[in-house]
């Protein structure tokens, strides 16, 4: 067997060990929802009768079972990631980016480049340096897995431009399969998509991510934050996010059947995985390896597409920094007799106002719900002011002198 098959069969075994894990999540799921059909003999008790003595433990040791069942499946698929190191490069090695780049060392080998020097802030945490004067060479290493470009939503699009030419260059003197997964962490995903399909070649696998925390929010780890992420294209096939249940072998099919490896693009054609096979596994486990490092620190993975993202960020994430920001340019400050109320007020001003205002343009700019937010905003303070003027008996006219309050 060639070294690239052995590869690609090591490769099949991380997939077959991802279906296993579902497998038995399913199971565990049948086990405690469905205990009768499972391990529970049946019962000739007629509804609503007490069960019988001793099906509460019996109940117990099944689930301490399957507990240690999925323990031991996590452990192997930990082994798994850890046994071939993915290389990843951060483009942005600013103050998000360090703070990615210090979980990633954990499971990965980790490049950093940025306009500014941190070759010492890399050293310290165990990562390699290159300036990005010299992006060249940070992409043409030569294990080069993954690049993440961590940089201002704002300064997105003209980074990826620069960086198309040297991903071609790499193409042309290592081959197609040499081309890194890319991977962008913006809070605006329809931007990113469709800049990333627009410039990047089509031999480049895409993954957009929103970490939805950052240093502030998860200072003390990722446990329990959200992670979005939509897996847009995989060896040159645009996938249909609608269809991601079937790309990720979520089919509750029998075993025996080939149709859970099966996914839909975007224009409703039914692929395999297996076509050009060791290119569509080889980017399926770089993908999933890239992701389960955000799994293993802890992180809610949510798949979801990069459309529905930005309709729910923009009723929360913008909503939130347009709020903190208005209420900012008040200037409003603690007094000697806050309410707790107000106190969170300030707080959402602090956390909001830390932010650069570059980011918080961006996700207006960026987010084509963005502005309807605005509007919404205006027409509900237009509302709620009309109320109180009318509760004062004012004359019409002068509502609608004074109801327009932004």
């Amino acid at each position: 067997m060639t070294q690239q098959g052995k590869h690609c069969t090591a490769i099949s075994s991380v997939c077959n060990l991802k279906r296993c894990i579902i497998s038995f999540g399913i199971l565990a799921a049948s086990a405690l929802l469905l205990p009768s059909v499972n391990s529970i003999p049946q019962s000739n008790a007629s509804p609503g009768q007490i069960p019988t003595t001793g099906e509460l433990e019996r109940l117990k040791g099944e689930e301490a079972r399957l507990s240690a069942m999925l323990a031991s499946v996590r452990q192997q698929k930990l082994s798994v990631l850890r046994s071939r190191p993915l290389t990843v490069g951060v483009i942005g090695f600013g103050r998000f980016g360090q703070f990615i780049g210090k979980s990633f060392v954990k499971y990965a080998n980790v490049i950093g480049t940025s306009r500014s020097d941190y070759t010492k802030v890399a050293n310290d945490m165990g990562a390699k340096y290159t300036p990005l004067s010299d992006l060249e060479s940070f992409v043409m290493e030569d294990v080069l897995d993954v690049i993440v470009v961590a940089v201002s939503i704002v300064s997105f699009e003209d980074t990826i431009k620069e960086l198309v030419p040297h991903l071609l260059k790499r193409i042309e003197t290592r081959g197609p399969s040499s081309c890194p997964l890319i991977v962008d962490v913006l809070s605006v995903k329809e931007h990113a998509r469709n800049v990333l399909l627009k410039h990047l070649p089509a031999e480049c696998d895409i993954l957009c991510t929103h970490p939805m925390f950052g240093p502030d929010s998860a200072k003390h780890g990722w446990q329990g934050h959200n992670f979005v992420f939509e897996r847009t294209r995989v060896d040159k096939v645009v996938l249909d996010p609608v269809q991601d249940g079937l790309f990720h072998y979520l089919s509750s099919r029998t075993d025996d059947s080939d149709s859970e490896s099966e996914f839909l693009d975007e224009k409703g054609k039914s692929h395999s995985i297996r076509e050009n096979s060791e290119a569509h596994v080889a980017g399926i486990d770089r993908m999933e390896r890239f992701l389960s490092i955000w799994e293993e620190e802890g992180c809610n993975m949510i798949s979801m597409s990069c459309n529905e993202h930005d309709g729910f960020t923009a009723n929360s994430q913008f909503i939130t920094h347009l709020t903190g920001r208005i209420l900012g340019a008040q200037g409003l400050k603690a007094t000697p007799i806050d309410t707790k109320g107000f106190q969170n007020v300030l707080k959402l001003i602090e956390t909001t106002n830390a932010d650069s205002f570059e980011l918080f343009y961006g996700l207006y700019k960026f987010n084509r719900n963005s502005m309807d937010i605005i509007v919404k905003l205006k027409e509900a303070m237009d509302d709620v002011v009309g109320r109180l003027l009318e509760e004062e008996g004012r004359s019409d006219a002068n509502l609608e002198s004074k109801k327009s309050c932004l």
